[in-house]
């Protein structure tokens, strides 16, 4: 359908979370045309849940694979690491690809310019952080 899976979530009480996401944003629109896809789908497949939620990622989108490190490459973000660095382990910062499976965090530190370099093995979590201008937008 031309959007871009984020996760899927099966949640207490039946509920199967599904998160889409595409280059020009998703509208309550998108949402429902995927619901309905989806419904008829696993109806068809034989797929059993409760209640179906499509959603968009928010501004805080998750970076789950490779792929959305590439894309969302000079962006700020923020990193959850699986073992800390320096004795701890969330990080913000500007984040730079540097080849396959090769990262930088730029952040500052007391005000000082840091880099961490890290493989996507080492993250246990990573979100865009949401910047927002003074109308509502993303900046």
């Amino acid at each position: 359908m031309g959007y871009e899976l984020v996760d899927v979530e099966f949640a207490p009480r039946g509920l199967l979370r599904v998160v889409i996401d595409s280059p020009r944003g998703i509208t309550l629109d998108d949402c429902e045309k995927v619901s309905r896809q989806l419904s008829r789908e696993f109806e068809v497949e034989d797929i059993g849940y409760e209640r179906l939620e499509v959603s968009s990622p928010g501004l805080d989108r998750p970076l789950k694979r490779a792929a959305d490190f590439r894309r969302f490459d000079g962006w700020e973000v923020a990193l959850r690491l699986r073992t800390p660095v320096h004795g701890r382990r969330s990080f913000a910062g500007v984040l730079h690809v540097e080849g396959e499976d090769a990262y930088v965090l730029e952040f500052l530190e007391r005000d000082l310019p840091c880099e961490l370099r890290f493989a996507l093995a080492d993250v246990e979590r990573a979100n865009l952080v949401p910047k927002i201008d003074f109308k509502g937008r993303r900046a």
